[in-house]
């Protein structure tokens, strides 16, 4: 599985050593696909508004439901091609109302990746 390389401090596209557009493969890439998918709100996706997360509807204006937030969050993830099993560990959101925390995946390779937030 291959993926635009995306910059993680802007979220966008990058460029590799040559000046072309970065591409990335195999775990990461799918790590970078599980982060948009849990990032994507329901309804933003042009060709496919039924996915992404409703954080409108369960945590803006309101402390979430932790248990509702990890399981969205973990559909979103499982609907990653490439994604067997999805852990959501450590959630947290501060006082500021910035939401935290990692996503340990495994792949359907036997594979392990990380993504954190």
């Amino acid at each position: 599985m291959r993926t635009l390389t995306l910059d993680l401090g802007t979220w966008d596209i990058g460029v590799d050593a040559a000046g072309q557009i970065a591409v990335s493969n195999g775990p990461y890439a799918i790590a970078q696909d599980v982060a948009n998918a849990c990032r994507l709100f329901t309804n933003d996706a042009w060709f496919d508004p039924r996915k992404g997360v409703p954080h409108f509807s369960i945590e803006l204006g309101r402390i979430p439901n932790p248990s509702m937030l990890r399981e969205k969050l973990r559909q979103a993830a499982l609907s990653v091609e490439g994604v067997a099993d999805v852990k959501i560990e450590q959630l947290t959101l501060n006082d500021d109302r910035v939401l935290t925390g990692d996503i340990r995946l495994t792949l359907v390779t036997g594979e392990t990746a990380n993504v954190s937030f």
